[in-house]
């Protein structure tokens, strides 16, 4: 499986899968580093809290807007979509993620390592670039 595939099907997991569709995505040992929370190590804590995230957010859904890479890195941008459940109001969050794999198994490509950069404002809940003109699909026009 090439970064791209493997980043979309993550993806789709953390939209729509159980904890275990997203943990199969990463190496046992694999880590989530967030500019927001601390830490997530282990493909279990990971798929635990992307369906935790999920729920919280009545819906979410990631999409994958940009995306760069080969080999063992990759680099995108993503959207994620939803209902704040607390005021019922749609939100957008948006950012950016650096991508490290590892090859397991049969030439299997996992993600070892994620680091995610975004910003997260409870009061705007419409997060991204300052002033980037993006589409009303999410992506950058």
């Amino acid at each position: 499986m090439e970064p791209a595939e493997r980043i979309e099907g993550y993806f789709a997991a953390c939209s729509d899968g159980s904890e275990a569709d997203i943990a199969a995505h990463f190496t046992d040992d694999a880590v989530i580093f967030d500019s927001n929370i601390r830490p997530v190590r282990g493909s279990a804590a990971i798929g635990a809290m992307w369906v935790k995230v999920r729920r919280r957010w009545q819906g979410a859904r990631w999409t994958v807007d940009s995306f760069v890479g080969d080999g063992d890195g990759a680099a995108i941008e993503w959207s994620m979509t939803g209902t704040d459940p607390d005021g019922d109001r749609p939100f957008v969050f948006r950012g950016s993620e650096h991508y490290s794999f590892e090859t397991a198994g049969e030439d299997e490509l996992l993600i070892a390592e994620i680091r995610q950069y975004w910003t997260f404002d409870l009061d705007k809940l419409d997060t991204g670039l300052v002033d980037y003109p993006y589409s009303a699909g999410g992506e950058a026009d």
